[in-house]
């Protein structure tokens, strides 16, 4: 039985004339590690990505969906453990929307944790020479709302379907006019390392038990 992934990457928001987490997807392969790969790009926008993804879901009856967002001024690729059940926007979305302390979803958990070998996929992610690291805080933007309402959807209406998020670093073209100092990495690059991430992802059964938490 071959298996499917759904990745879905973001459009460009802030101002940025692009967003590497759709242009790294777009340059992966079409099926890994025999998975099928389905590439999905998604508003920056709280409400509507939510639905979009929420119908591709519906639609394709993936056995895992693996959002990738940016977070600029990140140096590495980090896989994402945990979801919150907070939206608060700095800036408004690509939509005008900018929710201030409100839940994402009022009957939903206070957080989910992703389902996906988050510590197989960065250990794989790294063993390609590519850095990476495991995050415990998707932040409260757009990011954290798509893994949110995916981990969400796939414990309410989509059993046995795992889930996960990664976020990438600018592009380096992104570092033109940044200050000094600000990390980027190539498009491919990332890419790369999202192949390998999808490779753990649709491969290990039970996550790796080495421990990655955060001394801050």
């Amino acid at each position: 039985m071959s298996h499917k992934i759904l990745v879905t990457g973001f459009d460009p928001f802030g101002g940025e004339p692009v967003n590497p987490a759709f242009e790294a997807v777009k340059l992966l392969p079409d099926e890994i590690a025999g998975a099928q790969v389905v590439k999905l790009e998604i508003p920056t926008v709280f409400t509507r990505s939510a639905q979009v993804v929420e119908e591709a879901i519906a639609r394709e009856r993936p056995d895992y969906v693996l959002c990738i967002g940016q977070a600029g001024g990140r140096s590495a690729l980090t896989v994402e453990k945990v979801a919150i059940n907070l939206a608060e926007a700095r800036i408004p979305d690509n939509d005008g929307e900018q929710p201030f302390d409100t839940p994402l979803r009022e009957d939903g958990d206070t957080a989910y944790f992703a389902t996906l070998p988050v510590k197989a996929m960065v250990k794989n992610i790294n063993d390609h020479g590519i850095p990476a690291f495991m995050s415990y805080t998707a932040g409260t933007y757009v990011c954290n709302s798509i893994m949110y309402h995916v981990l969400y959807l796939l414990d309410r209406k989509f059993p046995g379907v795992k889930g996960g998020f990664i976020h990438v670093p600018y592009a380096t073209a992104q570092g033109v006019g940044k200050a000094n100092g600000t990390p980027t990495m190539e498009i491919a690059t990332m890419a790369r390392g999202i192949e390998a991430a999808i490779e753990a992802a649709v491969s290990v059964e039970v996550d790796h038990d080495d421990i990655m938490g955060e001394t801050h």
